[in-house]
């Protein structure tokens, strides 16, 4: 894909983390400039913190794993975590956020019903790609959110981390020391997951990769779905 400048917009902090920050560490460091979005703080997402309390760890630790990527700009959109829903409010949030940014690439999460595991796919997951989406198309029509900033139409490619329905890959031989670190600095969240031990990311995520590998060229990799390009 040839594309300068990407825009990642996601739902929740780790969704960028859990295989796509890969692919963002091997952008950024063939100098192309990456930007996060994120729809909530996750704020809902440990059980045994109250919601007030995770939206300053997650915001943190979600801005030490998009440094260690080589991602400076991280914004937090203020939807409540667990209840993003999809409409004209979000759609124009994300539009503004498009514009602003003006990105060639834009990247999301899985907004197809289910996962890669075919698991059920969450309502925050769906809605917020389908908005996505939606919103590129937005942001490049002037009488669509007028106040919302100066439209842009330079949208080239959206690509879906997490999709079941991959069509692509990208080369993360480079990143993956960077990819495991990304993830592993959401600690906190992480050691909810994991009872309050530890808890291994480098070797499913490597898991991820080789397997991505297997079908896209023999590298390790992480796929995406494209959707436009």
């Amino acid at each position: 894909m040839d594309f300068e400048r990407a825009l990642c917009v996601v739902a929740h902090p780790d969704d960028m983390e859990f295989g796509g920050a890969g692919a963002v560490a091997s952008w950024t460091a063939a100098g192309k400039e990456v930007g996060y979005v994120l729809l909530t703080h996750g704020e809902a997402g440990i059980d045994g913190m109250r919601p007030e309390e995770a939206v300053r760890v997650r915001e943190a630790e979600q801005r030490e794993s998009a440094a260690i990527v080589g991602v400076g700009s991280v914004e937090f959109l203020g939807h409540p975590d667990g209840v993003v829903e999809y409409g004209v409010a979000l759609r124009r949030d994300i539009a503004a956020a498009i514009r602003r940014h003006r990105p060639g690439l834009v990247v999301g999460y899985n907004h197809r019903d289910t996962t890669h595991t075919g698991r059920w796919n969450t309502a925050d997951h769906r809605n917020t790609g389908r908005a996505l989406l939606d919103a590129v198309a937005d942001a490049g029509n002037r009488w669509i959110f007028p106040d919302a900033g100066e439209p842009w139409g330079g949208v080239r490619y959206v690509a879906m981390a997490g999709s079941p329905d991959p069509t692509h890959a990208v080369d993360v031989t480079g990143a993956v020391d960077a990819a495991v670190a990304s993830l592993e600095a959401h600690r906190t969240y992480l050691a909810s997951l994991g009872g309050g031990g530890p808890v291994d990311v480098r070797t499913p995520l490597t898991g991820l990769f080789r397997a991505t590998g297997e079908r896209f060229g023999g590298r390790l990799s992480i796929p995406f779905e494209l959707v436009v390009g």
